[in-house]
Parts: structure tokens; C-alpha cells; sequence
């Protein structure tokens, strides 16, 4: 479906089976010289895919199922939410990765996905609506997040992508980039360690789903963050904003690298202490 809003009147059929797709290799762009992150070598990994298709959920997972089993680690790809109540099969992932926009999870999937998280110490990564608006009802999921998707003024745009954290691995030597995408307006959770942000102009066209045309004037200056750190109980989140489509990262080499950086930083969850992320701005 083309229209956000007609995908919400209708309830994701959720199957049973695991589906491992064929998948295109994809050129990477390796132009970085690699920093010390963790490596994904033997990582478990589990890919789960579906939801919305306007945010092209089998073409990411294409694109990165490829470049993760490139970089050596073992990956278990779902077309469903299924895995995420199967306790036996979490026990054993070290990382998640989900794209699956206005979804609905049930109570079973949600809790042993927390639970992984929080208890176990199991990561979890993402980007844009795939992993920051996937549950709307679930405040809980929000709350591991560190973050809830909100509005996306104008559409498609040009915007400015700053990065604030130049001594993390993740960020370190990457410049600030300018992006043509969905420029995320997100209610955050003060506590996450924020390693790139956007400022919103507020002149932007009307967006023509709206039922009342907003003046965004009113958000001019809007500082917000674009990419982040934080922890849930004992595990580690990476969330990025950026990705309506996977050719508006792809296209610019900084704004890639620091998802794929972030999806290392994550994947060590289990097996390297993590430094102090809370840092209340209030």
C-alpha cells in the first residue's frame, strides 16, 4: 500500500514459517578504514523483516543480510515476529535487527524480545520507522528504543545531518553529510548518548496525507537526534533515523558507514562491557 495511514487500518497476518529469501549481493562501499569495533565474525544474528513496504524492508534486508554474512557472522532471517517468542532461539542471538513499520507484535513476541534485551543482554539495532515506528501501541518496546517516530514535516527533503560525538568509534572521522529523505521528528528519551542530530527549518511544504495542513514554522530551529547509543537493562541499542529508502544511504558513504559501525558497536553486547550511557539533559 501506498498510503501510511491506509496500512494502519490493516492488521499484519503474521505466519508461523521462517523464511531465508534468496538475496541480490549488493556492491558495499568499503571506502573507510576500519576502526576498533567489534567484529561480527561468529556473530548470531537475528534479521526480521516485513511491515510497511514503502520502506523497502525486503531491499534492506537484501543490501545487509549480504554485507553481514560478508563480515563473517551466522544469520537466521524471519519474514515474521515469531522468532521473538521462541525463548530457546533468543537465548542464543547476540544481536536483532528488525525492519517492520506500523506492525503490530503480540504480548508473547514483545516480552520474550525485552527480555532478551533486557535480561540476557542480547542487542538490537536499527533505522528509521523499521525499528522507531514499528509498534505504536507498545510503549514498552518504545521505552528499549529510546525513541518514538512522530511526524516527518515536508515529506521528502534536503536536510543537514551533524555529527556531535567525534570521539566515539562509531562517528569518529566521519563529516557532517547533507540527506534528499524523510527527516524523522522523534520524541527521545533524554538518557540516550546522541551521536549525530538535524536541525528542522520549519519551511517545508504541506504534507498531503495530513488531515489539517500545518505551518511548521512553529518547529524552526528544532534541534533533534538522528543517531544514538544507549542500554536496555543489560543490552545494547543502536537506533538511526536515517533510511526511508535504501538508496537515500547508500548514496551517501558517512551516513552508511555510521549504521554499519552502529550494528558492530551493538553486536558485542554480550561479550564486552559497556561504558556509563546515562546523561540526562535535563
Amino acid at each position: 500500500m501506498s498510503n501510511r495511514r491506509e496500512f494502519l487500518s490493516t492488521s499484519l497476518a503474521l505466519g508461523t514459517v521462517a523464511a531465508v529469501l534468496p538475496l541480490t549481493t549488493l556492491a558495499h562501499n568499503d571506502s573507510f578504514n576500519s576502526l576498533p569495533l567489534p567484529s561480527l565474525k561468529g556473530r548470531n544474528i537475528l534479521f526480521t523483516y516485513g511491515g510497511w513496504d514503502g520502506h523497502e524492508p525486503e531491499k534492506f534486508a537484501n543490501y545487509f543480510i549480504s554485507w553481514l554474512k560478508d563480515e563473517g557472522a551466522e544469520v537466521q532471517v524471519f519474514t515474521t515476529l515469531d522468532p521473538y517468542s521462541d525463548q530457546i532461539l533468543m537465548d542464543r542471538i547476540d544481536l536483532v535487527i528488525q525492519i517492520f513499520t506500523m506492525s503490530k507484535i503480540s504480548k508473547e513476541q514483545e516480552a520474550g524480545l525485552l527480555r532478551a534485551i533486557g535480561r540476557n543482554g542480547t542487542a538490537m539495532a536499527g533505522w528509521h520507522g523499521g525499528m522507531g515506528d514499528s509498534f505504536r501501541d507498545n510503549p514498552d518496546y518504545q521505552f528499549m528504543v529510546g525513541g518514538q517516530w512522530v511526524a516527518h514535516p515536508g515529506g521528502v527533503i534536503d536536510y543537514d545531518v551533524k555529527i556531535v560525538n567525534h570521539s566515539d568509534d562509531v562517528t569518529k572521522g566521519l563529516k557532517d553529510f547533507k540527506m534528499k529523505s524523510e527527516q524523522y521528528y522523534m520524541h527521545i528519551d533524554p538518557n540516550v548518548k546522541v551521536l549525530a542530530t538535524t536541525k528542522f527549518t520549519g519551511a517545508v511544504k504541506n504534507d498531503e496525507n495530513s488531515a489539517w495542513q500545518p505551518d511548521y514554522s512553529f518547529i524552526n530551529g528544532t534541534v533533534m537526534p538522528v543517531a544514538w547509543k544507549k542500554m536496555y537493562g543489560k543490552g545494547r541499542v543502536f537506533y538511526n533515523s536515517l533510511g526511508h529508502n535504501l538508496d537515500h544511504v547508500t548514496s551517501v558513504s558517512d551516513a552508511m558507514e555510521m549504521m554499519k559501525r552502529g550494528i558492530k558497536w551493538a553486536s558485542a553486547s554480550k561479550y564486552e562491557s559497556t561504558e556509563k550511557l546515562v546523561n540526562p539533559a535535563y
